[in-house]
């Protein structure tokens, strides 16, 4: 029930987010729709829309083709990647989509994760042939030809939904202070978070910095099925680890792990916010705990990720945040229940 109240929730946040977005950008719409025109391509506003992994888009037929007319698709509905070069502009790191003046051309949506074209693209194909350049090969591609991107700058949608704060990087000193935080997918139903994801509802990290010390946290917090029965009382488990690097010996120096126990009421605050909860609230939570193992002296960066990776067993987000990406296996998995779910809708 709890779980189906936060998607609804979040299917609100992102109606809401698209008209305040919309609203924001209201200029930027109405010179577009005026450079159109020039073209003889008529739009309104109820061509454009808000699109959180994307941004704002005009969706109109053929509208690419109409806004350049040397982009043309060939026999097999491909495009010349060498046309697109000459046409457009494939700016370093941006994979997926190449730049003119006023808007951004796309990648074919079936590149989407899930093969829908709202979803961000899978990885990690695209980026890839984005950067195969080799000059005695002809590359084409299909494209996205009845959508276009307006806001043309650099900003990228990074997963915000399932995914904020700095990525990890195995020198430990380049890490950022700050928080991260880890979610499954929002749009997968409970049945497939508990089999996919281990029960896993989110993971919290944290990094910060005394002198030459980084200081390493992590929190694990399971789904609400999942109890532990304790003295008589039943609390919710998070699996808590713990660490210290010493920039100066550039190995970590002391490395714990623990259980946190939370109540009812303690599980569902502690859930949604984050490490600095008792920072920002005068109810200060401090969970039960039983540590379950210590390691004094030098751990090497691999052996510390091996060993984090193995304590939170089986939680595909710890392996997200160490290689950057979920396992191609469970991005397998969640694009097959995505394409099952756009074709029963």
């Amino acid at each position: 029930m709890i779980k189906k109240e936060i998607l609804e929730n979040y299917k609100k946040q992102l109606i809401e987010e698209q008209k305040e977005k919309l609203e924001r950008n209201s200029t930027l719409i109405n010179d577009f729709i005026k450079f159109c025109k020039s073209k003889n391509i008529l739009l309104t506003i109820d061509n454009f829309q808000y699109i959180q992994t994307i941004g704002i888009i005009a969706t109109y037929p053929d509208i690419v083709k109409l806004l350049n007319n040397k982009i043309l698709k060939d026999k097999e509905g491909l495009v010349s990647f060498k046309t697109l070069n000459n046409e457009l502009e494939k700016r370093r790191h941006i994979s997926g989509f190449l730049y003119a003046d006023k808007y951004m051309v796309m990648a074919h949506p079936y590149f989407r994760r899930g093969h829908s074209k709202n979803n961000n693209f899978s990885p990690r194909f695209i980026d890839i042939f984005w950067n195969y350049d080799k000059l005695e090969n002809d590359n084409y591609i299909a494209i996205d030809f009845d959508r276009v991107r307006i806001n043309v700058d650099n900003s990228m949608y990074m997963e915000l939904d399932t995914w904020y704060g700095a990525k990890f990087n195995y020198n430990i000193s380049e890490i950022e202070d700050g928080i991260v935080k880890l979610r499954p997918p929002l749009d997968l139903e409970p049945f497939h978070i508990n089999s996919i994801f281990n029960s896993s509802y989110s993971l919290d990290i944290k990094w910060t910095t005394k002198e030459h010390i980084r200081i390493f946290q992590a929190e694990e917090f399971k789904t609400e099925e999942c109890k532990i029965e304790k003295t008589g009382k039943y609390y919710f488990p998070a699996k808590y680890v713990h660490s210290e690097y010493d920039t100066k010996k550039n190995n970590f120096r002391h490395f714990d792990g623990s259980i946190h126990f939370y109540t009812e009421e303690e599980y569902y605050t502690r859930r949604e916010s984050d490490f600095n909860y008792n920072n920002k609230n005068d109810l200060m939570l401090k969970s039960q705990s039983q540590k379950l193992f210590k390691i004094n002296g030098q751990v090497n960066v691999n052996d510390w990720v091996e060993l984090t990776s193995h304590f939170l067993s089986g939680n595909p987000l710890i392996i997200e945040y160490f290689e950057g990406n979920l396992p191609e296996r469970i991005n397998e998995m969640v694009d097959k229940i995505r394409m099952n779910n756009n074709i029963s809708t």
